[in-house]
């Protein structure tokens, strides 16, 4: 072997060492992302039956939104403030806010407060996932971003895993549960701190190329050509590339399709455990439903983004929601439990990828330019889906009708299915192809 080859397979190794350590450190944060974002429809069945701080289902619906309404706020203000202060420091402070405001929820004397720890969680939750997709992605080894990405989705189904597992373990004592959720400050936060590098275009776009160049050299990293790292669209001049000619049909087309997709994320993922409590099954086996969605997700997450990369995000996605709106169906029939388990893990398997394969396909379709933006507002204006699904659900099951909950939750299936399939209309697709891992499942959360 030459020395520059050795040199060139040093560098291969150190450069795959520093991927290896970001990837770990961001799926650890986004799995306790995860963990709090879940946990909350896992105690919930407990809190409605113990009437804890005097909740109902329709105030619980509210509770849900607030969330998710804080998630929209966070995602949206998360890109700004990490072009100012850097991904690292968002990561860091999106973890330690959700963290606080899970201590302020144990610690809740009222619904009000309560409802104010989880608004202000969702900010940390919303603006954590985005800055971790945009960091594990800068740092993945060439030709691994899809794997890499894809792979970091998984922990937040993994974080839902572990709420369910978190209620049981606790006979669903809520309080104690939120408290669980404060673990990332102590952990979480204090190893990204030491151990989780800034990203090189942060550093590079601020003329840090000292602390860059170190970096670099030190993991073996190769750094962009100056100004190869800022953004050739921005603004509204990105937003506009969206609407011309034929493309503000498919743009809205997919925003009309993440509202639905990310309705059914947020709102049929937290009242799955009380609409199943509701149709007759015990309290232990509506949260391990929890568990049992969750990890149908994580396979999904696996699957999906190889099957989007041979036949196409978009017929995929469709298929995967017509498949989510039969499951949901299926479940608003009592069966044996083993059974109920086997539809609750398949109905997850297909419903968290469903989405994820949206953001994948707008990644694939968008340009250079304009991809950040594509693919950050099909995510913004789902987000109103996510702050409206748990609100519905809280109406749905305030009204004493678990039965009308599955029917319209799977109608939601079906109108994102619609608009995701108008989006695979060959006249509205753009004549471009995007190799660099355009099959990746994309964070259902961004």
């Amino acid at each position: 072997m030459s020395p520059s080859t050795s040199t060139a397979a040093g560098s291969a190794v150190r450069g795959n060492r520093l991927a290896l350590l970001v990837v770990g450190l961001c799926w650890l944060l986004v799995f306790f992302d995860g963990l709090d974002m879940f946990v909350y429809g896992s105690v919930l069945p407990h809190m409605l039956e113990t009437k804890a701080l005097g909740i109902s289902p329709g105030k619980a619906g509210d509770v849900g939104s607030y969330a998710t309404f804080g998630m929209l706020i966070g995602a949206l203000c998360s890109g700004t403030l990490s072009d100012r202060v850097g991904r690292k420091q968002t990561i860091i402070t999106s973890t330690a806010v959700f963290s606080l405001a899970s201590a302020l929820c144990a610690t809740a004397s009222s619904l009000g407060v309560f409802s104010i720890g989880r608004f202000v969680a969702g900010l940390g939750l919303g603006g954590l996932l985005p800055s971790a997709i945009t960091l594990v992605a800068e740092y993945a080894p060439r030709g691994r971003r899809a794997l890499i990405v894809g792979s970091l989705m998984t922990a937040h189904q993994a974080g839902g895993i572990l709420a369910g597992f978190v209620a049981l373990w606790t006979d669903s004592d809520w309080r104690l549960c939120f408290w669980i959720c404060v673990t990332p400050l102590f952990i979480g936060v204090p190893l990204a701190i030491k151990y989780l590098p800034e990203s090189l275009n942060f550093l590079q776009t601020k003329g840090r190329t000292a602390e860059a160049a170190a970096l670099a050299d030190r993991y073996g990293v190769e750094l962009a050509a100056p100004g190869i790292n800022r953004p050739a669209g921005e603004g509204l001049g990105a937003l506009a590339a969206l609407f011309r000619g034929k493309l503000w049909i498919q743009t809205l087309f997919f925003w009309l399709a993440s509202f639905g997709g990310l309705l059914l994320v947020y709102g049929f993922s937290q009242w799955l455990p009380s609409m199943m409590r509701a149709a007759g099954y015990d309290l232990g086996s509506a949260i391990g439903f929890v568990i049992a969605i969750n990890a149908g997700g994580i396979v999904g997450m696996l699957v999906g983004g190889r099957l989007a990369d041979r036949f196409g995000g978009s017929r995929i996605s469709a298929i995967w929601f017509a498949c989510t709106a039969v499951g949901i169906g299926v479940l608003s029939v009592h069966m044996p439990l083993a059974l109920t388990y086997i539809v609750v893990f398949l109905t997850g398997l297909f419903l968290f990828s469903g989405q994820a394969m949206i953001y994948a396909t707008v990644a694939h379709r968008s340009t250079d330019e304009n991809r950040g933006t594509a693919v950050g507002w099909v995510s913004g204006m789902g987000r109103f889906g996510a702050v409206f699904g748990p609100w519905l659900g809280g109406r749905l099951v305030d009204n004493g009708s678990h039965t009308a909950g599955f029917t319209v939750f799977a109608l939601a299936g079906v109108f994102a299915l619609v608009f995701v399939s108008l989006t695979g209309l060959r006249s509205l697709q753009p004549a471009m192809a995007d190799t660099s891992g355009a099959g990746a499942p994309v964070s259902m959360a961004s």
